[in-house]
C-alpha cells in the first residue's frame, strides 16, 4: 500500500439521533504516516464520525473501508482488530491499577500454561514507553500517581501495544501545560515516521499548522472541503469552520480606561498567592499569564474569597474591604468565572433559565417562591444579549455546545451587575467562531466601564485582549507589561522568571 493510498476511507457517511441528522454525507479518509486534522465548531459532527470510526456508533448509511476491505464495526474491539484505536480527553484509565496492567488490559501476553507473563509484561511495556520517549515511566506505578501528560502517554502506549495502524486523538492538548504539548507533538511526529496514520482533532489551530499533512473541515454535520495544510491559512480555516469570514480573533474594543475600581496591596495567601499588588481600573482588561502552579487561579479564588487572604488590602473604588466569602465578593461588585465551568459553574442538568438566575436567587424570590415570570424574562434577555443559542431557556444547559456553556456562566454572573470580572480561562474548550463571540463580549462590557480580570494560558489571547498584563511564577508578580510593549518572548520570560529577576525579565 503506497503513502497515498488510504488505510481508513469512509463515503458518504450518515447518522441521525432522534431525527436529527448530525452527519451529512460525510466523506473522510486517513493514510499510512500523516496526520490529519479534523476541525469544525463544537456541534459541527467531529465527535459522532470518530465514534464511527471507534466502533462506537454505527452510520445509518455510508461505506467504511479498512485496508481496502469493506467492514462494519459493532464494538470498540472490531475497530482494535482492525487496528484503529482512540485516545479521548477523558482519558480511559483505571487509576488503581499500574502503569502495565493499564496498557496490555484485556490483552495480557501468557505463558504456554495459559497464566499471565508478567515479566513479558513489564518487558513489553517498557519497550512502548521507551518508543514514546518516557524513561520516567515506571510500568509498576500506579496511575493514579502520574500527571496528566504521562497518563495520556500511557494511553498512547496502549493503543500501540495492540498495533494501531490508526490513532485517533482527540482533543488531546486541552489539559496540558506548553511544555507537555511540546512533547506530546514530538510524540505525534514519532508515530507518524513510523508510519501510523493519526487523526488529530482540536480547537488550537497553531497545533494544527505544526503537526498536519492534511486538514479537513466539517461544518453542521457536512464535510466543507479536505485541504493540504500548506493550501491554506488561518483565516480561510477559520471561515469555513464558521461559515463566515473572522477578522480577527481577538476583536480589542477601544475602550475609555477610568479610574481604579481594585486596589490590591501587599495580598498573601499561604505560599500560593504571595506579596501581589497591583491595580484594576475600569474599562480596563488586565491579563494575567503564567505557568500552571503559578498562583494565578489561586490569586482568583482570594480575591473571591474562597480562600481569603491572610495579610495585605483590597480596596474597591478606594475603600478598604475584606473579602471573607463569595458572597461578599459578590455584593461588592466582584464577579468570578471559574477555569471548569462543568464543575464549578454550571449545573448541567438544570435548565438554562435556572443556571441564569443562580448568582442573584434572592433577588428573584419572595420568601421561598421564587418568581418565575421575572426568572425567564431575565434568561430571554441574556440569550440573546450573549447570542447563546438553544432551543428555548428550559433545555438543560449540559445539552449546550461548550461555546454556549460557557456563554451562560457568563450571563449568571453578569445578573450581579459586576463592577469586576474576573474571566479563569475564558474560552478553554470552545470553538474558534463562540471564541471570538466571547472576545467581543468583552469588549462590550468593557466599553460600559466593567473591569476586567483575565487569566489564560493561551499567549495569543493575552498578548491580543490585553491592555496590560501581569505576569505570575511561584504565587508572585514577576513582571508587568503594557500592550504596545508586549511580545511573547518578553511575556515568556517573565513566566519562568524568579520574583528576584523581574528587571530582567522584563527588560
Amino acid at each position: 500500500m503506497s503513502d497515498t493510498t488510504p488505510y481508513v476511507s469512509l463515503k458518504g457517511m450518515s447518522k441521525s439521533f432522534i431525527g436529527i441528522k448530525v452527519l451529512k454525507d460525510v466523506d473522510f479518509d486517513v493514510r499510512p504516516g500523516e496526520v490529519h486534522a479534523l476541525l469544525g465548531e463544537n456541534g459541527a459532527g467531529k465527535s459522532t464520525l470518530i465514534k464511527m470510526m471507534s466502533g462506537l456508533y454505527t452510520p445509518d448509511a455510508g461505506t467504511f473501508t479498512v485496508g481496502g476491505e469493506e467492514v462494519k464495526f459493532s464494538s470498540t474491539r472490531d475497530a482494535a482488530a482492525k487496528g484503529i484505536a482512540t485516545v479521548y480527553q477523558e482519558l480511559l484509565l483505571f487509576p488503581e491499577l499500574s502503569v502495565a496492567e493499564n496498557v496490555f488490559l484485556g490483552n495480557y501476553p501468557r505463558t504456554a500454561a495459559g497464566i499471565i507473563d508478567w515479566a513479558e509484561v513489564r518487558r513489553r511495556t517498557r519497550d512502548l514507553l521507551d518508543q514514546l520517549d518516557s524513561p520516567e515511566l515506571d510500568g509498576d506505578a500506579k496511575v493514579l500517581t502520574l500527571s496528566v501528560a504521562q497518563r495520556q502517554r500511557v494511553e498512547i502506549a496502549k493503543a500501540l501495544s495492540k498495533d494501531a495502524r490508526i490513532l485517533i486523538m482527540d482533543e488531546p492538548t486541552a489539559s496540558l501545560v506548553e511544555s507537555d504539548v511540546q512533547r506530546l507533538m514530538e510524540v505525534v511526529r514519532q508515530l507518524r515516521a513510523r508510519g501510523v496514520g493519526i487523526v488529530y482533532v482540536s480547537h488550537r489551530l497553531p497545533e494544527i499548522f505544526a503537526l498536519a499533512d492534511r486538514v479537513t473541515v466539517l461544518r453542521d454535520g457536512a464535510h466543507v472541503a479536505t485541504r493540504n495544510i500548506e493550501e491554506v491559512d488561518e483565516q480561510q480555516l477559520v471561515s469555513m469552520m464558521v461559515g463566515r469570514p473572522i477578522d480577527s480573533l481577538f476583536p480589542k474594543a477601544e475602550a475609555k480606561i477610568g479610574e481604579p475600581v481594585l486596589e490590591v496591596k501587599s495580598l498573601n495567601h499561604g505560599r500560593q498567592v504571595r506579596d501581589i499588588s497591583f491595580t484594576l481600573r475600569r474599562g480596563e482588561i488586565l491579563g494575567i499569564a503564567g505557568l500552571v502552579g503559578s498562583g494565578r487561579t489561586e490569586l482568583a479564588l482570594t480575591l473571591f474569597g474562597m480562600t481569603p487572604a491572610t495579610s495585605g488590602e483590597i480596596l474597591m473604588e478606594g475603600r478598604p474591604v475584606r473579602i471573607t466569602s463569595p458572597r461578599q465578593a459578590r455584593d461588592l461588585g466582584i464577579a468570578y468565572v471559574p477555569e471548569d465551568r462543568g464543575l464549578q459553574g454550571l449545573v448541567k442538568a438544570m435548565a438554562i433559565r435556572k443556571n441564569v438566575s443562580m448568582a442573584t436567587m434572592e433577588r428573584l424570590s419572595s420568601g421561598i417562591f421564587i418568581k418565575a415570570g421575572a426568572e425567564a424574562r431575565r434568561a430571554l434577555e441574556a440569550v440573546k444579549r450573549l447570542s447563546i443559542r438553544c432551543r428555548d431557556i428550559a433545555q438543560p444547559v449540559g445539552e449546550l455546545s461548550g461555546g454556549n456553556q460557557q456563554k451562560v456562566v457568563i450571563a449568571k454572573w453578569l445578573e450581579t451587575v459586576p463592577k469586576v470580572l474576573i474571566l479563569d480561562e475564558p474560552t478553554r474548550g470552545v470553538d474558534v467562531g463562540a471564541k471570538a463571540e466571547i472576545h467581543t463580549i468583552m469588549g462590550e462590557l468593557v466599553k460600559q466601564g466593567v473591569a476586567i480580570l483575565m487569566i489564560s494560558s493561551e499567549l495569543p489571547e493575552v498578548l491580543g485582549m490585553s491592555d496590560r498584563i501581569l505576569v505570575m511564577s511561584g504565587g508572585g508578580i514577576t513582571g508587568e507589561i503594557d500592550r504596545t510593549e508586549a511580545t511573547p518572548e518578553r511575556v515568556g520570560a517573565a513566566m519562568t522568571a524568579h520574583r528576584n529577576g523581574i528587571e530582567e525579565a522584563v527588560r
